[in-house]
């Protein structure tokens, strides 16, 4: 069997999260490419549907990031997309798929090495844990004409 590869989804914030990835980028700091980078204008924006759309669509995890506590560049976006991984974890553990395929992190824009970090740790969780259960075929069409 070939050794499993998760796909794993990041929300960054355009302010903080995004920059801090890039700033990973800029000093070569190495994370796993399996890593795919969706960039929001704040965390606030990632709505409960997001992640489980990104879940649903093949994500095998997903995380938020957003700016560090009290540093929204919107006021509480970060706090409001803290509140709905929250919901999200409660719901996927009650679904049985497993909270623990979410997170949300916060980090400034010259975080770089934390971004790196985090990536490196979140795929090896959700290596470890392993496909995602709800994962969808892409091709489902194809597969039911066959």
């Amino acid at each position: 069997m070939d050794k499993f590869e998760p796909v794993i989804v990041a929300f960054c914030c355009h302010y903080c999260a995004y920059t801090a990835a890039d700033m990973a980028g800029s000093k070569r700091i190495p994370y796993p490419p399996n890593v795919k980078i969706v960039r929001v204008p704040c965390s606030g924006k990632v709505d409960a549907i997001h992640i489980m759309k990104a879940l649903e669509k093949g994500a095998d995890g997903v995380y938020v990031a957003g700016c560090l506590e009290g540093d929204c560049h919107f006021k509480k976006g970060n706090l409001n997309a803290a509140h709905r991984v929250e919901y999200v974890k409660k719901l996927l553990d009650e679904t049985g798929i497993g909270g623990d395929r979410v997170e949300m992190v916060m980090m400034s824009a010259g975080m770089g090495e934390v971004f790196a970090q985090t990536a490196t740790t979140i795929t090896e969780k959700i290596r470890k844990l392993g496909p995602n259960p709800a994962k969808f075929p892409s091709n489902r069409k194809a597969a039911s004409n066959e």
